[in-house]
């Protein structure tokens, strides 16, 4: 079986048969054995023996090891579940603040914010004019204001770029 495991900015293919262990090219046998009545286990690799407490992190495939004395956040998993994991992830589209957009035609009367600043959810940004009402447009989730695309006085389409967040 072969597995994807990440150790902070580090990933490795880890491919496991029966005893044996093969990383990066090399072989080396491995044991787990766990100590009855506690969380350590016992891993030995070729003539290293370490003692591991092992915790189950809240995603499937992630840990957290404390091996002597030191803290690894580590995930692992096999290429089955990693490959639909990375699919759900490329289909989930972009993450971040949804950008400011135009929901109907109209004149921009007034933009609130200026590029660099920070705004809370439901914060006014922008107020158009359309069918001789002023509406304000507000942002649906925190962020900084990235890019300014309207000034006052600008006619605009339903669906037009006002703002972008990140």
């Amino acid at each position: 079986m072969k597995y994807f495991v990440r150790i902070g900015d580090e990933e490795l293919a880890v491919r496991v048969e029966g005893d044996h262990v093969h990383l990066d090219g090399a072989e080396a046998l491995a044991h787990l054995d766990d100590v009855p009545g506690t969380p350590v286990r016992v891993v030995r690799i070729g003539d290293a023996v370490h003692r591991v407490v092992v915790r189950l992190g809240e995603r499937r495939g992630q840990f957290t090891l404390w091996v002597a004395g030191h803290r690894f956040d580590v995930e692992a998993l096999d290429e089955r579940t990693r490959a639909i994991r990375d699919l759900s992830a490329a289909a989930s589209g972009p993450a971040g603040p949804a950008p400011l957009v135009a929901p109907m035609p109209g004149l921009i009367v007034r933009v609130s914010v200026d590029v660099g600043a920070q705004v809370h959810a439901g914060q006014g940004l922008v107020v158009m004019e359309a069918m001789k009402m002023e509406n304000e447009l507000r942002a649906t989730s925190a962020g900084t204001v990235k890019r300014v695309l309207v000034a006052t006085g600008t006619a605009v389409e339903k669906g037009a770029l006002l703002l972008e967040l990140e």
